[in-house]
């Protein structure tokens, strides 16, 4: 048997088709858009620092600058020899200057006269064990001496990514309980969450000096806490 289809019918399966694609078509295109509230939170973490930068120079001066290269090289071996003899791991120890420079005095009858040259390194060392710090400044002054120079002790958070997540979550409840309340306020209901972005940013921590000496002639290095923060922006569908 054959079945014979009329052009006519064609075109009317075509025109139907059509007539339902630009329906569909329309429909999408007038849906209507996502209404949400948009909200900013921080959550924020006190932490106690579980490590200690230490910031320290050794320096020699002398009439030749061969010598007071020589000397200050001396006194940068014994502050190594010191840092690592209290159980500081070589990878915490950095050299961030060196420098050797002619060293003026000025007098207001002959003013500035050379009076020898200066010879100068300077060390980072991060102390993991933020209670020792203290022991460790006081040994290494004890080694190096005079020509030891103490720029700055700073506690900071060596590892804070149990911190971060922490107050990642925190910042997260604070943002739904801030879209709930204007949720309320506009007589809505909150949904589902549909965006999120962390802004959150690495702390940075100053150079401080923050040693003191106890009763008993050591020094003490206070550890204090700080913050660790995660800001987040969101949006929330409403209904």
């Amino acid at each position: 048997m054959k079945i014979f289809v009329s052009k006519k019918s064609r075109v009317i399966t075509v025109i139907a088709l059509s007539a339902l694609f630009s329906t569909l078509g329309t429909q999408f295109s007038e849906a209507a858009p996502v209404r949400y509230i948009s909200v900013n939170s921080t959550g924020t973490v006190k932490v106690t620092p579980d490590a200690v930068r230490l910031n320290a120079s050794v320096s020699a001066i002398s009439k030749v600058s061969k010598e007071a290269l020589s000397n200050a090289n001396i006194a940068a071996d014994k502050f190594r020899t010191a840092i690592l003899a209290n159980g500081i791991d070589k990878k915490y120890l950095s050299s961030t200057t060196l420098t050797v420079s002619p060293e003026y005095n000025y007098t207001q009858e002959a003013g500035n006269v050379l009076i020898g040259y200066r010879a100068s390194q300077s060390f980072e060392v991060i102390i993991r064990n933020a209670a020792k710090a203290g022991e460790i400044v006081d040994a290494v002054v004890a080694s190096v001496g005079e020509s030891l120079y103490i720029n700055g002790v700073t506690p900071f958070v060596y590892d804070n990514t149990k911190a971060t997540q922490a107050a990642r979550a925190s910042a997260v409840k604070n943002a739904k309980s801030k879209a709930n309340s204007y949720a309320k306020l506009l007589g809505v209901k909150i949904g589902k969450i549909i965006y999120l972005q962390e802004n959150s940013a690495p702390t940075s921590y100053p150079i401080a000096m923050t040693q003191a000496k106890s009763d008993a002639g050591a020094t003490q290095i206070d550890l204090g806490q700080q913050d660790v923060t995660v800001s987040v922006s969101t949006k929330w569908a409403i209904s």
